[in-house]
């Protein structure tokens, strides 16, 4: 199974950060040299281009299961406030151990209470779901095939019209208890990564009439209801997913040196929008999952290997997506990237260093405006898909680890969720917004150095020390004489947890005390105060170090 792949033999670096904090002052001590001047001057009294947060419309979580958990909420909640999370998507809501289905003498039975407990704890913190149906349930499974520790069942229902009874009784109950509004307001989407055999013991014309039946079931209790699919895996540069399985003799990824030469394309995506069309069927939203890599065969050693693709490959794929999408017949439908990160690796060392919160930054506002939602996978390290980690720091998907410990990736994800909803200036490197509610201005610089061509990945320490010093000018102009700002910034040695529990001696675990410590370092960016002059006007120089990310916000 393609997930399972990655845990054993991840697609980046998985041995742990080595990053000592002595290694990081000896590199701060060499210095950078320094690239191109970034310079933005801007009159914020002047007019703006809309600016919605896709980034916050949705993240993801491992299964069901986990959200019962009191951790677990309160990470969400966490993540709710500082990052504006507003959906939360995972696997295994009709797994067993949500026990929703069972069958006496052929007759289903249904039983709600786990998804319900769920459910009104997630609504309670503000956070709506975005329902995934998946897996089957035991008694509905057609075979033995099973993914993960947890065994989801990914066989295609052994009966679809009890598949499609469940389904439509199910949405029946959710407007019985949160109300048909309420429900009006959330998304459907049908399965996950039926592309990839792990996932999806069947074909893609079987995944195709699960479809159908689905959104049928769905629309005939309300055809307002919000559904789509085909929830695939990443881009493909090659003719793999063209027929009902996957034929793994056709991956292309290692016949060329250069894998950014390739044309990358969603899988299923024109099929299913063509299936559809045929079908007469609705579709409310496309859903995909733009990792920006590939897990593709070795024609020479006929293994697994993986491959990153380099820096603005996710705005690539998302450009491809809204054209796709809008030369079809459903030219309206919305487009949820329903997975997406730097690599779809749970072992991947760059997801608990500082560099991945500056590419997070990078690729989500270099993608503004192309789909509606680009949703982060996973907002917890609460998360089992290959079991538990044997570290704190294990490389783990989440912006917050296990012990609830925030890593630089949520403060990518927290500034994000400060820029207004009006862009005044945006270039590579920088993005000044204001708030229309309280004319307040934002501006985000964040230094992704040029010289990283590809998505941060690899050794960890010496891609931290990958790049040159870089300049930024900022000049703003018609402000009110002495705004008050406050500078926050994100760098090696503020809101960066990792170094600070290597410093600790790598505790494992760490005491109560020492993880309420490293809870307090890993929130703490540094703050500085700042004012314009009486005419308006503020003006700041900032030499950055690579990876360097800073919010100006107005207070």
């Amino acid at each position: 199974m393609e997930r399972r792949k990655f845990i054993k033999n991840t697609l980046l670096s998985t041995s742990g950060l080595v990053l000592a904090p002595n290694i990081i002052l000896a590199a701060e001590a060499k210095g950078f040299g320094q690239t191109t001047d970034v310079d933005a001057a801007i009159n914020v009294a002047g007019p703006g281009k809309k600016l919605v947060h896709y980034w916050s419309k949705c993240v993801g979580a491992g299964r069901a299961n986990e959200g019962l958990r009191a951790s677990w909420l309160e990470q969400l909640k966490l993540g709710k406030e500082l990052c504006g999370f507003e959906y939360c998507r995972f696997h295994g809501l009709f797994h067993d151990d949500m026990f929703v289905y069972r069958e006496v003498n052929g007759a289903p039975k249904y039983n709600w209470q786990y998804i319900d407990d769920l459910f009104d704890r997630i609504l309670q913190i503000g956070v709506k779901p975005f329902v995934e149906f998946g897996f089957v349930p035991k008694a509905l499974a057609s075979t033995t095939n099973t993914t993960f520790w947890w065994k989801g069942n990914t066989s295609p229902p052994s009966d679809y019209t009890k598949w499609g009874l469940l389904i439509s009784n199910f949405i029946k109950h959710c407007i019985e208890r949160y109300g048909l509004n309420e429900v009006r307001s959330w998304y459907f989407e049908i399965w996950n990564e039926p592309d990839l055999h792990g996932f999806w013991d069947g074909t893609k014309t079987q995944y195709f009439d699960l479809y159908k039946v689905s959104v049928n079931a769905i629309k005939t209790v309300d055809p307002e209801l919000r559904v789509g699919g085909p929830a695939t895996s990443n881009f493909v540069p090659d003719e793999r997913f063209d027929g009902e399985v996957e034929d793994k003799s056709k991956h292309k990824t290692f016949t060329v040196n250069d894998i950014n030469m390739l044309e990358w394309r969603g899988v299923w995506i024109k099929d299913f929008l063509d299936y559809c069309t045929r079908e007469k069927l609705p579709v409310d939203f496309i859903s995909t999952h733009p990792y920006p890599t590939d897990w593709a065969i070795d024609p020479e050693t006929k293994k697994g290997g993986g491959r990153v693709r380099k820096v603005n490959a996710t705005k690539e794929d998302l450009e491809w997506l809204k054209k796709t999408v809008a030369s079809s017949s459903y030219p309206n439908a919305e487009i949820h990237c329903t997975e997406w990160s730097s690599s779809p690796s749970p072992r991947d060392a760059t997801h608990d260093s500082l560099q991945a919160a500056t590419y997070l930054i990078k690729a989500n506002i270099d993608g503004i405006g192309i789909v509606n939602s680009l949703s982060y996978w996973t907002f917890t390290d609460i998360f089992e898909e290959g079991g538990a980690g044997d570290s704190i720091f294990h490389g783990g998907f989440g912006l917050i680890n296990y012990q609830g410990i925030v890593k630089p990736a949520f403060h990518a994800y927290r500034m994000l969720n400060q820029l207004g909803n009006e862009i005044l200036s945006q270039k590579e490197g920088l993005i000044v917004t204001r708030d229309t509610k309280t004319n307040r201005i934002r501006a985000l610089l964040y230094h992704y150095p040029a010289e990283v061509t590809n998505v941060v990945g690899g050794n960890v320490e010496q891609l931290l020390n990958t790049g040159k010093e870089k300049q930024f000018n900022l000049d703003l102009s018609g402000l009110k004489p002495l705004t008050v700002f406050e500078t926050d910034k994100l760098d090696r040695d503020n809101g960066f947890s990792y170094p600070k529990w290597k410093a600790m001696g790598s505790p494992e675990p760490p005491t109560r005390e020492q993880t309420n410590e490293l809870k307090r370092l890993a929130m703490a960016t540094e703050k500085r105060p700042l004012k314009a002059d009486h005419k308006g006007n503020l003006k700041q120089n900032y030499n950055l170090q690579p990876w360097t990310c800073i919010l100006i916000k107005e207070v």
